[in-house]
């Protein structure tokens, strides 16, 4: 069976029911957490296998499933969740439409202000760090040299604790408010697309420039002059 490039609304409902009934009693991931734990295997330093993250997504172990095809069926799902998660970081136009949006759960009326302790976006980027997880120390490797990308994983980190550290580490954590999940929310796609250019560099092999080696001083020029490179052209 075909993975879909992307999942329709009804191919989400079906991967979340599934996921509910399949994943979540087992320790396994929700459709938010699902979404978050893709976006970050498209964007990690090193590539994962599909035999490596699926028993992941339903925690830890495969389910068993009623006969071949249901099992292609998921199979289909859970990769065009991932042609999604990759198409959205890819996306290089003006704005992101609502189909590769990321995938969690936000209140009817967004704008409305809500309980400070609404948890927004949690479930999301638990399950990206745990993709991370998948490749810690290529990821490590890359927030030592990259403070952007530390800041990021800052980001990520309040939504998954709904705290925001003090900058003096003697003063307490503070509740992160719903505003600023919001916000963080709102730069998920920009921050993912940043991650992927990254990958994509840090992939691209460099040819080195090829220097011609300094011949030896009492060498004859290779410029044909007849006289040693130390009185010619090296002098």
């Amino acid at each position: 069976m075909t993975a879909p490039a992307t999942l329709d609304d009804d191919q989400v409902e079906r991967l979340s029911q599934l996921l509910d009934q399949r994943a979540v009693p087992f320790k396994g991931f929700n459709l938010e957490a699902l979404d978050g734990f893709l976006s970050a295997l498209v964007v990690t330093p090193d590539t994962v296998p599909p035999g490596e993250w699926q028993p992941v997504v339903w925690g830890g172990t495969t389910p068993r499933w009623d006969g071949d095809d249901e099992a292609l069926s998921v199979q289909a799902l859970l990769l065009g969740h991932w042609n999604m998660a990759a198409a959205r970081v890819r996306f290089e136009g003006e704005e992101l439409p609502d189909y590769l949006a990321p995938l969690l759960w936000l209140p009817e009326e967004i704008e409305v202000e809500q309980d400070d302790e609404l948890d927004v976006g949690r479930d999301w980027a638990f399950g990206f760090f745990r993709g991370v997880e998948l490749r810690e120390a290529a990821w490590d490797a890359w927030l030592d040299e990259h403070e952007w990308i530390d800041e990021i994983f800052g980001l990520l980190e309040q939504l998954a604790s709904g705290e925001v550290l003090a900058g003096d580490p003697t003063m307490p954590a503070v509740a992160l408010e719903y505003r600023e999940r919001l916000e963080i929310i709102a730069s998920l796609p920009g921050m993912l697309a940043d991650l992927h250019h990254h990958r994509i560099d840090a992939l691209t092999p460099r040819e080195p420039i090829k220097r011609e080696a300094t011949p030896d001083r009492n060498a004859p020029c290779p410029c044909g002059s007849g006289k040693k490179y130390k009185k010619c052209c090296g002098a």
